[in-house]
């Protein structure tokens, strides 16, 4: 374990020597806890959290100037309505989804590292009671749904099929979750199926860049946002044990959401058949001033804009239809491919900047008393799960394009190709090699 000395030496080179100011206070035990806490703090790293911390705390928040000439909503080709598409759409897109789940090519991924103060409760969210006559919390209602999607993947394909269920938790959530899934058996699940992990935690920072203490002995953490996914991703191999289980594709949601349909064969099937890298479900917005981010693309880039971000006037105008022409409400409904996450925690990620948290973060003062603040006080830094859209690839509507390779050894410039190809079809992508091209030439059974 890291030294007095040498703690001390690290928080001076990140300017935060103030909080070993009660150590002279502390019993050898709060000593012990807290130098290890700080010796986790890279020195360069804290600095530079501090100074972006209070320099975005800085600046203009509202509206943002000129974002109006280059903000544009989602070219419609890239949009796919539910609730307006004719049935054979809507059964073409549900048939794929069930598919790619009894293939075992699904997995779903809960974003659940936040605490339930807004519920005004003090266990995470998941295992909060909603109203339900049955009295289910949010994590037995999203564990049902995952039996039900594979039973009904299962039954129209005719084989056993597995949804496995990642949840990310915190060093807040991580210890409660885990206790009520074993009280509860896991609601029904196999145990195996279930792969916790934690995200990243980061000092939350007063207004001046100075890392809070919320005790004489403790740092004031914060989860680092449903954008800490990424990194989480990869700090416990999460990408690894996917491609053990086969899994391609990933639905991702957040835990509050009570009418989520985990893995929903119609949103997961739609993305597929688009060959998008990644895909938000939306809601229609309600009105235009409803406190929602918005999918959008601002520089012709697909994002989400927060609501806060948009003008009153911009968020009023009207399509030609008469609805909302920014109407595209974000609710933490995503699809990615494997491909992409794992892209994206290798190249992408460091390019995602952390947005601002305004919060009451209880505090010691100068005198060592504890402060529980009525107004705002301090930041949190937060990476967003969305902060990812841009780097994606959105193709147009419509099925991807069909991949065929063919072997230079079986067709120069495409000549003799009507003896292999002629009344068959084939499944993309499809290669004809020579192999390919011998079995295709053999007598076919009657």
């Amino acid at each position: 374990m890291a030294s007095e000395q040498d703690v001390r030496a690290r928080l001076q080179r990140a300017g935060q020597e103030h909080l070993l100011r009660f150590w002279a206070e502390l019993a050898p035990e709060s000593r012990a806890a807290l130098l290890a806490e700080l010796a986790l703090l890279e020195p360069e790293a804290l600095r530079e959290h501090c100074r972006r911390a209070a320099e975005a705390c800085a600046r203009h928040h509202g509206p943002l100037p000129g974002l109006a000439e280059r903000l544009r909503p989602l070219p419609a080709e890239r949009v796919g309505r539910a609730s307006r598409s004719d049935p054979e759409t809507r059964r073409r897109w549900e048939e794929e989804g069930f598919r790619q789940i009894a293939l075992n090519k699904v997995a779903v991924l809960l974003l659940a590292g936040g605490q339930g103060t807004r519920l005004g409760v003090t266990y995470p969210k998941g295992m909060y009671r909603v109203g339900l006559p049955s009295r289910k919390t949010l994590y037995q209602l999203q564990a049902e749904r995952i039996r039900r999607v594979e039973q009904l993947a299962g039954e129209r394909h005719g084989t056993r099929c597995t949804v496995p269920w990642y949840v990310m938790t915190s060093e807040f959530t991580l210890g409660p979750t885990a206790e009520f899934f074993r009280e509860h058996d896991f609601f029904h699940l196999d145990p195996a199926n279930v792969v916790m992990f934690e995200q990243r935690l980061l000092p939350a920072v007063t207004f001046e860049g100075k890392v809070i203490l919320e005790r004489k002995d403790k740092v004031a953490m914060a989860p680092d946002g449903n954008g800490g996914l990424y990194c989480a991703l990869e700090d416990h191999k999460i990408l690894e044990d996917m491609e053990r289980r086969g899994v391609e594709f990933v639905h991702v949601y957040c835990v509050d959401n009570i009418l989520v349909r985990l893995a929903d064969p119609l949103f997961i099937g739609f993305c597929v058949l688009q060959g998008a890298d990644c895909g938000a479900k939306v809601v229609e917005k309600a009105y235009p001033e409803e406190p929602v981010g918005v999918v959008c693309q601002v520089d012709g880039v697909p994002q989400v804009v927060e609501y806060s971000e948009i003008s009153p006037d911009t968020a009023q105008l009207r399509a030609s239809d008469g609805g909302l022409l920014y109407n595209a409400g974000n609710i933490c409904n995503h699809f990615f491919t494997r491909g992409f996450l794992k892209a994206v925690t290798r190249e992408f990620e460091p390019l995602l900047k952390p947005h601002v948290a305004v919060k009451k973060v209880p505090y010691v003062d100068e005198e060592g008393n504890l402060v529980k603040p009525l107004k705002p006080n301090g930041i949190k830094m937060e990476k967003f799960v969305f902060d990812v859209f841009r780097f994606a690839n959105l193709p147009p509507n419509g099925d991807p394009p069909a991949i065929c390779e063919i072997s230079p050894l079986v067709s120069y410039s495409g000549e003799g190709l009507e003896v292999y190809l002629q009344g068959r079809e084939f499944q993309s992508p499809f290669i004809l090699d020579e192999d390919q091209a011998r079995e295709l030439l053999q007598p076919q059974e009657s």
